[in-house]
């Protein structure tokens, strides 16, 4: 399972980088390359969104089916990181006050129009700690609250402290429509948002299928459902194990599918499209939860010391991972510099065998996701063994991103997981890292870093890019405790069979064009 806070952007709606030119759009042609309107474009999920409520749960499955159905209030420029229009043409920050101008016009799949209350109501929905919105704290800064003028269209956030890249956060908040926002219970199965496609029919556990929607013109940046190549209908459909979708991409039956094992090489060989993305797939959290043997610092940092970081990076990714920099990774990169390599803890076996023997530890269960290929189970296998050898009994028990989500959300039955979390700033990773624990809050690995939490609050006070020295102070904190272990970075391919696309962190379903070849 991937945690997903992806950015969405600008540029044929490429939510990151516009990793697709839109080539030879015009109509009609003959080339290899010559978009057909309308048809069928399919994409494989590698585990079910369940709950389809857009401001529910931070898993990357449900945030592919997101962009869909739902538009935030802004977009990101893919080549400097520039804010650019979402539902909103204007926007301005005055220190601690957002100003946010909607565009003119902009319909819900139901045809009701989309008013400045309504965004409102949303801000208020996420912001109310009760509802347990994982966006709060990520995309939308704990304390903010909002007013509207439907008049002008206008939306206002008064922020409780100051916040670096509220912006940015605001660019991957999606915004539900008044019927969603009524009968919120109704989102679990329907869409209720402004985007371009509309949910026609759930069979969850299979597929979920989309229809374009006609007048959408609000598109970020300007995008729309006008532009030639759009198919008419997307379906996203569940397929688990990779190898399956590979063959399935082959042969025809698929149009998409993000594949990080050893099937993306012979879908190399074979020239298939690929849209790229740098992303954090390997990350190592411990449960630091009251009762946990993992609540133990001195058990964290030997389990972190018998590991060979570099060759579970190098299994894990098929030898293309690079070691992690900064927490946030996908691009662009709200921070650059090295938070993580001075600060991960060296390995050193005998000092980790010392501190297993003193602890007199339990068995340990580890988790992992079984659908994001077979690089991963042999890494975490050869993780268990590495544990193994300094006297650790692990379990490893892989699981599909459903059931990953609802051990760590709720159950709390876990002493090790590999969970990527991916954001693009480093604001966005504070409710994961801190704040309430689950199931009362985001901090689902229960982390409580003094340091951390002190640099935080420095970082926060600073203004953009100028808090970025202090943000990787904080990440580096974290990690040089061994409260969190990142360990590999690799550029992750989505492949494409007749249809091109941009897929920087989640599908741009504007971007999408259906190729007679």
């Amino acid at each position: 399972m991937y945690l997903r806070a992806p950015v969405r952007a600008a540029a044929c709606a490429a939510v990151l980088v516009a990793l697709v030119a839109c080539s030879n759009q015009s109509a009609g042609g003959g080339g290899a390359d010559a978009v057909v309107d309308g048809g069928t474009f399919t994409m494989a999920l590698p585990t079910d969104p369940g709950n389809l409520d857009p401001q529910s749960s931070a898993a990357s499955a449900l945030f592919t089916v997101t962009q869909l159905a739902y538009d935030p209030l802004l977009s990101v420029d893919p080549a400097n990181g520039d804010i650019r229009s979402g539902l909103a043409t204007k926007w301005a920050v005055n220190g601690r006050t957002v100003t946010l101008t909607l565009a003119d016009g902009i319909k819900c799949s139901d045809g009701t129009a989309l008013t400045a209350s309504n965004v409102v109501a949303n801000l208020k929905y996420v912001g109310d700690p009760k509802n347990k919105s994982p966006f709060l704290g990520t995309f939308l800064p704990a304390g903010a609250t909002g007013t509207a003028d439907d008049a002008t269209r206008t939306v206002t956030i008064t922020l409780a402290t100051p916040a670096p890249f509220v912006l940015n956060g605001l660019a991957s908040l999606p915004i539900v429509c008044p019927s969603g926002l009524t009968d919120r219970k109704s989102l679990a199965k329907k869409t209720s948002g402004t985007g371009p496609y509309v949910l026609t029919e759930a069979a969850p556990g299979d597929h979920y299928t989309y229809q374009r929607r006609d007048g959408y013109t609000w598109g970020p940046n300007g995008a729309t459902t006008k532009t030639q190549g759009m198919p008419k209908t997307v379906v996203m459909k569940v397929i688990q194990n990779e190898t399956t979708a590979a063959n399935l991409l082959l042969s025809g039956s698929l149009n998409a599918a993000a594949i990080i094992g050893p099937d993306a090489q012979r879908l190399e060989k074979a020239g298939l499209f690929a849209a790229r993305t740098t992303a954090l797939i390997g990350e190592q959290w411990y449960n630091h939860a009251k009762g946990r043997a993992t609540s133990d610092a001195a058990v964290r940092m030997a389990l972190t010391q018998a590991l060979d970081l570099p060759e579970l990076r190098k299994v894990l990714t098929s030898g293309k991972g690079t070691p992690p920099t900064t927490l946030a990774t996908i691009e662009p990169v709200a921070c650059t510099g090295d938070a993580i390599s001075p600060s991960l803890p060296a390995r050193d076996v005998e000092a980790a065998k010392t501190a297993v023997q003193k602890a007199k530890l339990p068995p340990l269960t580890f988790l992992y996701d079984n659908s994001r290929g077979s690089g991963v189970a042999a890494a975490a296998e050869l993780a268990v063994q590495q544990w193994q050898a300094v006297g650790v009994k692990v379990t490893a028990k892989g699981m599909n991103g459903t059931a990953m989500n609802e051990t760590l959300f709720s159950s709390g039955d876990w002493d090790i997981a590999w969970v990527p979390l991916n954001v693009n700033s480093p604001d966005q990773v504070v409710p994961f890292l801190s704040g309430p624990a689950a199931p009362n809050g985001t901090n689902f690995a229960a982390i409580q870093n003094k340091d951390y939490e002190a640099k935080v609050k420095k970082a926060a006070s600073m203004s953009g890019k100028a808090s970025c020295p202090t943000w990787l102070q904080a990440e580096s904190a974290v990690v040089a405790a061994a409260d969190l272990v990142p360990f590999a970075n690799s550029a992750v391919q989505t492949f494409g069979a007749k249809a091109r696309f941009a897929t920087p962190g989640q599908l741009v379903p504007t971007s999408i064009r259906m190729l007679a070849n």
